[in-house]
């Protein structure tokens, strides 16, 4: 067992109301930094993607660091922004 799921299986017994939810945050946060590794990888900054989707700096900034809500579309500009394809799965 790492150390991590010694720590989050002792918080969960200690404030289980913390963890409500955790496996549905965690998919958004892996969301985020996915975006975020794309963006890098292709060499574009915030403000490069915000040009080619036509918006701002501060919404790719809330997009990679609470990637919460954001629709199909806006991933699929996101992708093609950065060279990229997105894959989406029903498991």
């Amino acid at each position: 067992m790492s150390d991590f799921q010694k720590y989050k299986k002792n918080r969960m017994q200690q404030a289980p109301e913390f963890w409500a939810g955790y496996e549905d945050r965690f998919e958004t946060f892996k969301l985020g930094i996915l975006l975020k590794q794309a963006r890098l990888e292709a060499g574009l900054t915030q403000e490069e993607i915000a040009k080619r989707l036509k918006t701002t700096k501060s919404v790719v900034s809330r997009m990679e660091n609470h990637a919460t809500d954001i629709r199909l579309s806006t991933l699929e500009k996101f992708a093609d922004a950065v060279g990229r394809k997105i894959h989406v799965a029903l498991q």
